[in-house]
């Protein structure tokens, strides 16, 4: 008799040690997927951890810091050999809403820009190699990056760097998106520690819709910018 198990699909998370990221690592194992998460700091979250033992080698933990070139290198190095079903740029970092353009530093500007902006895309050129060629490309975005949609002002630093992220990965798409599917996921307003405890949606919720929405667009080229329940959200 055929043997027919399918092997399991593999994901590659840079930035999953809490919040949205951790959450989608134990998203996808329930899923049966092969999980590696990066972390920045060399000793292991302690979730990862609990995550790990319970995984039974489903879950390979690595150390990067996605605005570390030397780091992204690295993981491309321990990726040979290993075909990814999804690449998944998370990491992020926010600032005072209410701090304006005239206020903010420029060493925290750059922060900002470099970690929200030029990291993910960096990562993306290096990697994108050990993606299947009709695998899933995804960074983590949000509808405040919408140039469109920006009626209200505030988080005016963080708007820009997340529109910069999905201008860069537009011009990616256009130049070197092939057949993968490429996703601009806003993952909604989540209670993390940046979220904070009034945000209205669940980190478990959040990461299941999601892994759904990229489920769906899945074997479709192309570039979306949709929230973890599939809506649209303009440019």
């Amino acid at each position: 008799m055929a043997n027919t198990q399918q092997e399991p699909r593999t994901v590659l998370l840079l930035g999953a040690s809490r919040g949205i990221g951790l959450g989608l690592v134990e998203e996808y194992l329930g899923r049966g997927w092969r999980v590696i998460a990066t972390q920045r700091s060399l000793t292991v979250a302690p979730a990862l951890c609990e995550l790990s033992a319970r995984a039974e080698g489903a879950l390979t933990i690595l150390t990067a810091d996605v605005s570390r070139q030397d780091d992204i290198a690295a993981i491309s190095r321990r990726l040979e050999g290993i075909a990814l079903d999804l690449l998944f740029v998370v990491a992020g970092v926010s600032d005072d809403p209410n701090q304006t353009i005239g206020q903010i530093s420029t060493e925290e500007f750059n922060h900002l820009m470099v970690t929200n902006a030029l990291s993910p895309l960096r990562a993306i050129e290096q990697l994108a190699q050990h993606v299947r060629a009709d695998g899933s490309i995804a960074v983590m975005t949000s509808a405040l990056g919408s140039i469109s949609a920006n009626t209200t002002g505030g988080y005016e630093t963080y708007r820009a760097s997340k529109a910069a992220l999905n201008m860069l990965l537009r011009s990616y798409a256009a130049r070197a998106g092939g057949e993968r599917s490429l996703l601009a996921l806003m993952p909604g307003w989540v209670k993390t520690d940046m979220g904070g405890p009034d945000a209205l949606v669940e980190v478990k919720d959040s990461t299941a819709g999601l892994a759904n929405t990229i489920a769906k667009h899945a074997g479709q080229p192309g570039l979306v910018f949709v929230d973890y329940q599939d809506s649209a959200i303009p440019w």
